[in-house]
């Protein structure tokens, strides 16, 4: 049978709203699918605000942008599917929504974009909340994306996506793994905006920077770097701890952003070190699938690549539309698996007592 289902990501980097549209075909336990349309719609400034700051809002102000965001979710996905002529073709909607608040060692996590206001905007059954069950189950509710690694990429053995945060799946044995690495794009963005730039187009003003140490090492000294998986971060790891450290030394921009850039790479790699220990695998002859809007920083690619060449492990970027909207189209295949009520959350990731069916459902379509 094939699932038409469109999947919606917005990341910690608030470059915007992820949309793809996906086909997915099972036959006899094994997936496949097809991108038929993806594409991204930038926040305006005053969207991008309000994301930013909804952490600090009151409790009735929140719920209120919770409602508002949804609605506005609702309505890009209706442009979506005008632009694209995709009317009468869609079976389900899985929103992410936008992560706020994410305290998985006290049972809570928060995603923006109430998913009853997108059925009632959009008129399609729409699955929200994805996280929320791993994390009552004990999870730390990310990363989720490995059952879409699992299921769709099962030829890499490492998996690497960069966005706003940088996280990393690896297989081991047919189970499983996966947490974040550190904070990733979302901080070399806020460097770049020193600079009245959007962000740091291929990587080349950190390539003409110079590494200061000092800071390479105090990042490096982090707690949560010494910490065993399954872990996760939330956003203001990046923004309230990480880019203040980085910001007070008052460098020159390409430094900084040069500095952060190495110390990326240089976690992954001490990372991926360690896990071949602990696991006892050797990532000689496997491949790295790198995605997420990282993987077009050429610079900060090929200082993991330098890094990695040691350990024999293949570092691999795919085609740009892959790069860019890998994790809204696992959204969509989590939709597809909820509506199934088949597992989409796997413990061996997150920590949970037991895999999960995760997301609550919304049925916007008529009786």
């Amino acid at each position: 049978m094939v699932y038409k289902a469109i999947g919606l990501m917005s990341g910690s980097s608030l470059d915007g709203l992820d949309i793809a549209y996906v086909h997915f075909l099972e036959t006899g336990g094994k997936w496949s699918m097809e991108i038929k349309q993806a594409d991204c719609y930038p926040y305006s400034e005053e969207w991008e605000a309000r994301l930013r700051d909804a952490v600090n809002l009151p409790a009735l102000d929140y719920m209120l942008l919770h409602a508002d965001y949804g609605h506005y979710i609702g309505q890009e996905v209706n442009r979506f599917i005008s632009e694209y002529q995709l009317e009468h073709k869609v079976d389900m909607i899985a929103s992410h929504g936008h992560t706020t608040f994410h305290m998985p060692l006290r049972s809570m996590t928060g995603q923006l974009g109430d998913g009853a206001a997108i059925a009632a905007e959009t008129g399609l059954p729409v699955i929200s909340d994805l996280r929320a069950l791993d994390v009552a189950f004990g999870g730390q509710g990310a990363p989720i994306v490995p059952i879409g690694e699992k299921l769709l990429l099962g030829d890499y053995g490492f998996l690497l996506n960069i966005g706003g945060i940088a996280n990393l799946s690896f297989r081991n044995n047919g189970q499983y793994y996966a947490y974040d690495v550190c904070p990733a794009n979302r901080v070399l963005n806020m460097l770049a905006a020193k600079e009245k730039l959007a962000f740091d187009e291929g990587g080349k003003l950190a390539s003409s920077g110079k590494l200061y140490e000092p800071l390479l090492a105090d990042l490096g000294r982090l707690d949560y770097y010494s910490m065993d998986y399954p872990k996760s971060l939330a956003n203001d790891f990046g923004t309230d701890l990480v880019y203040p450290m980085v910001n007070e030394l008052n460098l020159p921009t390409a430094d900084a952003l040069r500095t952060f850039t190495e110390h990326i790479a240089m976690q992954l790699a001490s990372d991926i070190e360690r896990i071949s220990a602990r696991e006892g695998i050797s990532p000689a002859g496997q491949k790295l699938l790198v995605t997420g809007g990282g993987a077009l920083n050429d610079f900060l690619v090929g200082r993991i690549r330098e890094l990695l060449q040691p350990l024999g492990l293949e570092v691999e970027v795919p085609d740009r539309q892959l790069v860019e909207y890998k994790e809204a189209v696992i959204m969509a295949l989590i939709g597809v698996l909820r509506w199934r009520e088949e597992y989409n959350v796997l413990s061996s990731v997150t920590g949970a007592r037991r895999d999960s069916i995760g997301g609550a459902m919304w049925l916007g379509t008529e009786a």
